[in-house]
């Protein structure tokens, strides 16, 4: 559950619609679900299997695993920078979630028209002491829940809120089905329309889906093989990843059927992106018997998920402080809360102070260029500098990763699977590397 909770977030319920929308509906969700098992399952493998191989975060573990006068270990600092620059903009994006629940809530958004909810989303964005609040309670919240132990504080509360939101997603899609655009809804989500890939490309499709399935799993920083050393050897790690992903897979489709009927119910673009959610839904919600207790749920489920991120992310970042400085896991959150507070500031001020500062060119924003580094860069090579440790007689060795990963019962490793991981794997994701540089740039 915890491992879910991890890569359960805003990708699977914000993203993931969004993606679905732009790239050709039912057949960038095959594509989708293709690469989930041909790329995320084995990636999610490696990352479980250095972390029980070694015992320790990503921070170590390389020490642990790697020959004598290597230098592997180096990586284990870019694992540290990469989780601290996703949290740098993701407790930005949490904050706006834990924001509209409360206006939702609060009915402050009920009798708004189109042009008062675009209002409200582009008035939060410009006041920097509310965006600095919420994205303080959000970093407050999670080193507080990771400054106790991990059965007392972070497993105990993954439980509660991924149970939460399983029930609160549940709800939300019967509700979808029933709107009077679900049928229409559901034919764009479901039914693949090969016109509608030719007409976007379908090679972009094609890596639009790898990307989404590589990093809606939350690969390529170590965040997942924290969790890894916290999984009992009873079990196997091909199994494991198997659970994960297909859960994290629910979470995604299930939000699509949330989002596409009710598109097409209201006459909302399913490309609107974020205005998806901060500004379209609501209006939708406006429109609704009930929509007030309806936003309200969905905006909760949204917090869920942006909150279970953050929990599951601060413990990597906590696991690895304490392993290059001994402190206690207390110290150790209280130090990185005001650090991450601090390097959170960019983010949020780049949407009003730091307006003026697009660094990506015209309309781009801080959140753009943090973005661009941590999905274009240092996930996919992080990716293939796990997958090459573990594949490699340089690194921890082919040999050692399969007896690790298939230690206990559940689905094993076979040795037909060998040749993909060692040779066909390393060459996809990079090839997802360079293509998306490419894509992005032209």
């Amino acid at each position: 559950m915890i491992s879910a909770g991890c890569a359960i977030g805003l990708g699977n319920v914000w993203k993931f619609p969004y993606m679905v929308g732009s790239y050709g509906g039912g057949a960038f969700v095959l594509l989708y679900i293709l690469f989930l098992v041909i790329l995320g399952i084995p990636v999610l493998t490696v990352e479980f299997a250095l972390g029980r191989g070694s015992q320790k975060s990503p921070a170590k573990m390389y020490n642990i695993l790697e020959p004598h006068g290597s230098r592997w270990h180096i990586h284990g600092y870019a694992c540290l920078a990469g989780v601290y620059l996703l949290m740098m903009f993701y407790t930005t994006v949490a904050g706006w979630m834990i924001y509209y629940f409360f206006r939702t809530v609060s009915g402050s958004l009920n009798g708004l028209d189109a042009e008062g909810v675009g209002a409200a989303f582009g008035g939060m964005c410009a006041d920097p002491v509310i965006m600095t609040a919420f994205m303080a309670i959000v970093v407050f919240i999670g080193f507080f829940v990771c400054s106790f132990s991990l059965q007392k504080g972070l497993e105990r509360v993954t439980k509660y809120i991924m149970t939460a939101l399983l029930v609160l997603i549940l709800i939300l899609a019967f509700h979808g089905l029933t709107l009077d655009g679900a049928a229409a809804g559901m034919e764009f989500y479901l039914k693949p329309d090969i016109s509608k890939m030719t007409e976007v490309g379908i090679g972009t499709v094609t890596v639009k889906a790898m990307s989404q399935a590589f990093f809606t799993l939350g690969l390529g920083t170590g965040s997942m093989a924290i969790f890894g050393s916290y999984i009992g050897r009873d079990r196997t790690l091909l199994g494991e990843s198997v659970s994960v992903t297909a859960l994290d897979t629910f979470i995604a489709i299930v939000s699509g059927i949330i989002i596409f009927p009710a598109c097409f119910t209201f006459g909302v673009e399913p490309t609107s992106g974020p205005g998806l959610v901060f500004v379209t839904l609501p209006n939708i919600f406006n429109s609704m018997a009930g929509g007030r207790i309806i936003g309200g749920l969905f905006f909760a489920f949204m917090s869920c998920a942006a909150l279970s991120t953050v929990f599951t992310v601060f413990e990597c970042i906590v696991a690895c402080t304490m392993d290059y400085t001994g402190w206690s896991r207390k110290k150790t959150c209280a130090v990185s809360g005001v650090i991450m507070f601090a390097l959170s500031m960019p983010c949020l001020l780049g949407f009003n102070v730091l307006s003026g500062f697009q660094p990506l060119g015209e309309g781009s924003t801080v959140l753009d260029l943090e973005d661009f580094i941590l999905s274009n860069i240092l996930l996919p090579v992080g990716a293939v500098i796990f997958i090459l440790f573990c594949t490699t007689k340089k690194g921890w060795g082919l040999s050692a990763f399969i007896e690790e990963a298939n230690a206990g019962k559940g689905l094993k490793i076979q040795p037909w699977m060998t040749g993909y991981i060692r040779y066909v794997l390393p060459v996809i994701v990079t090839a997802v590397f360079i293509i998306g540089l490419i894509s992005y740039f032209s």
